[in-house]
């Protein structure tokens, strides 16, 4: 039914993808421990001391990166999880057709790991974004108003 030159490349892409899809998934946990890390630092000591600098620029500058850091892991790993899900199952449905159940099951396997990976990378990118945003307009909220009385 489907024997064309470009499902059969299709194919062959998408099965050679599975491999990097999983060590980015990878990356993507260890990374969101490093950012976990980086937060807890950020929260209890970073901020306070940037706070103390009174240099807005610079919070706003730190700000945006740390941000767009977490929200760069919130976005890609849900993706990378999704990828990693939709891969394995081609195989696996087509060696059920075959009556091979061992593949399915462990085309499954692959398929609903790398969806759990992904999802718990984005939550906690997710988690990590909201914080950061949260504690950098509460320190830029102060500096203001430090500025507002020092100008009084």
């Amino acid at each position: 039914m489907f024997s064309s030159i470009s499902v059969g490349l299709m194919h062959q892409i998408s099965s050679l993808l599975l491999e990097p899809v999983s060590w980015a998934l990878l990356f993507f946990v260890i990374f969101s421990i490093y950012e976990i890390g980086i937060t807890i630092g950020e929260g209890s000591v970073e901020i306070k001391r940037l706070i103390k600098t009174n240099n807005t620029t610079l919070v706003l500058n730190i700000a945006k990166k740390r941000i767009e850091r977490a929200d760069f892991i919130t976005r890609l790993a849900p993706m990378l999880g999704l990828m990693g899900t939709l891969i394995p199952l081609g195989p696996g449905l087509a060696a059920l057709g075959d009556g091979d159940v061992k593949i399915l099951s462990t085309a499954m396997s692959v398929a609903f790991d790398t969806t759990v990976l992904g999802l718990l990378s984005g939550m906690t990118g997710f988690v990590i974004s909201r914080l950061r945003r949260r504690w950098y307009d509460k320190a830029l909220s102060l500096m203001e108003e430090k500025k507002v009385e020092n100008e009084k």
